[in-house]
């Protein structure tokens, strides 16, 4: 038997990561298309890791406890990567809010009832959430701590309070940040952490897909007029993973750490703030 990684989603960011942290350990990834999993797996296998691939979908609880159930087959779950989840151009508004907001809530939620002691997890949100304009105080708390079968039915995420997919995302991952606080409360008590990762640009295959749409010039503005000059690599999102994941972040639970260029900085106080 081994200490078990979960990993949800088989994107460059989340393989970045598990190739960072789960040396050693029997990894799981699962993604809802069964290729891009046993991809990873297959990549990862060569390169001498212990990998194994299934089908999952984030945004069905049964699934999601499917997942589950298979790691804890090898060993003790002791690490969460959940980078699974699909962008305001790759889905509509009902998808968004089922896989990045309701799925991700579901897994925090799960893994934390059964994660090893010393055990840790990250979950990827993104910059979106911080361009959004501030919830009331009530409003955070209840995205933070509404049951997850309760989430979809907050007023805040009815339809006609949604304006359209980047507004569905943006509250998907604001959730995503506050759901970690919560759970970080929860998963505490098993000596475990759990924190958030907001990336901004990062070149993946789901980044290419954003460039290629309707916002596309959008997002090409963004990284070119943030701080850094240019998007940024899933390699460098898994060296702020290894930060909150290993003994160096023992103190940092319940955290979003922003890893964005300064796009979020520009928008608010440079050359990407929105013109009235």
């Amino acid at each position: 038997m081994k200490d078990v990684m979960i990993l949800t989603g088989a994107g460059q960011i989340g393989m970045a990561i598990a190739r960072r942290m789960g040396y050693g350990m029997k990894i799981v990834v699962g993604d809802k298309k069964l290729e891009n999993a046993q991809a990873i797996a297959k990549i990862m296998n060569d390169a001498g890791f212990d990998v194994v691939s299934m089908e999952m979908d984030l945004s069905s609880r049964a699934s999601i406890m499917s997942l589950i159930a298979e790691a804890q087959k090898y060993g003790e779950i002791s690490m969460l990567v959940n980078a699974a989840g699909v962008s305001p151009s790759q889905a509509p508004i009902e998808a968004i809010l089922k896989v990045d907001l309701y799925g991700t809530a579901v897994l925090l939620e799960e893994v934390g009832k059964v994660i090893k002691k010393g055990g840790v997890g990250v979950t990827i949100s993104s910059q979106s959430g911080w361009r959004m304009p501030a919830l009331t105080a009530e409003e955070d708390e209840l995205l933070a701590t509404t049951s997850a079968e309760e989430l979809l039915r907050l007023p805040m995420l009815q339809p006609e309070n949604i304006r359209d997919t980047l507004h569905a995302y943006q509250m998907a991952k604001r959730c995503n940040e506050k759901r970690v606080m919560a759970e970080a409360v929860k998963w505490g008590k098993r000596g475990a952490r759990i924190n958030d990762i907001a990336p901004g640009i990062i070149v993946t295959p789901l980044a290419i897909d954003e460039f290629n749409g309707p916002r596309g010039d959008f997002y090409k503005n963004m990284f070119a007029n943030c701080p850094a000059g240019c998007p940024g690599t899933a390699d460098e999102v898994a060296n702020v993973a290894e930060l909150l994941m290993s003994g160096k972040g023992a103190f940092i639970t319940g955290s979003t750490v922003l890893i964005d260029g300064g796009a979020t900085a520009s928008y608010f106080y440079g050359p990407l703030k929105p013109q009235k």
